[in-house]
């Protein structure tokens, strides 16, 4: 069983996904697993089809959507009863470049718990974003930053790998988030349960294909979490899904 999956979620990705699954695939010795949230427009298709071919890709099919973090959560348990030893979250819009997969893989190997593709350090950047899609990544960044304490740059980068058991250790069931700020929640619980978080610079690039599924809700909703668990944390009452430990 080769070392690292590579987990891509998917609702209506049929433009993207085929060429992201190649990517990836030449550009490191890794699996794919894609989530398929019942896509209308036949992505999962079109991965069954790869599939069929190709051992190194598996699919797993939801029956509706429920969440960015559901779909992950969903993969990692199949990754872990696979018993992959690293656990590598990606999109499938072409924004998360698979050809700096070795960089990350790199750092899981040298001992990092959680690997994470940041764009707001020296060397990361984004490309073709409009101001006001930066401006609420870095505002929602920072927000977050000050709001739990953390030291990490790019909390809310979806572009990120695991080691086994880091995940193995933490009660994912327990998680407070089903959205896209499950990423948050989730470097955060490994971070300020003293694992080893590295950040390395990225290349985001906006999709060419398709929608973002990024709305007002979803930022709402982050706001919200991030305030709540970060006044939680100033009064010592973390609710029971920050203060697992990964070990």
């Amino acid at each position: 069983m080769p070392g690292a999956v590579v987990v891509i979620p998917t609702y209506r990705e049929k433009e993207t996904i085929a060429a992201i699954i190649e990517r990836v695939l030449k550009s490191a010795d890794v699996h794919v697993l894609v989530v398929d949230d019942n896509s209308p427009d036949g992505t999962g298709q079109i991965v069954d089809a790869i599939a069929a071919t190709d051992e190194r890709v598996n699919i797993m099919h939801r029956t509706e959507k429920n969440g960015l973090g559901t779909a992950y959560v969903a993969g990692f348990g199949w990754a872990l009863d696979k018993g992959y030893d690293y656990i590598i979250e990606m999109d499938a819009d072409g924004s998360h470049q698979p050809e700096e997969l070795p960089r990350l893989i790199k750092l899981l190997d040298a001992g990092a718990n959680l690997g994470i593709g940041a764009r707001w350090i020296p060397g990361g950047k984004t490309e073709n974003w409009p101001w006001y899609r930066k401006l609420i990544s870095r505002s929602g960044t920072t927000y977050a930053r000050i709001m739990l304490k953390s030291k990490l740059h790019d909390i809310t980068s979806g572009y990120r790998g695991f080691s086994a058991e880091t995940l193995r250790a933490l009660d994912l069931s327990q998680l407070d988030s089903a959205g896209y700020v499950f990423q948050i929640e989730l470097a955060w619980l490994v971070e300020r349960s003293g694992g080893v978080v590295r950040e390395f610079p990225i290349t985001f690039i906006e999709r060419l294909e398709g929608q973002s599924k990024m709305t007002t809700g979803i930022v709402v909703e982050a706001l919200s979490k991030v305030t709540t668990w970060g006044i939680a944390s100033r009064l010592g009452r973390i609710p029971k899904s920050q203060s697992l430990a990964a070990r």
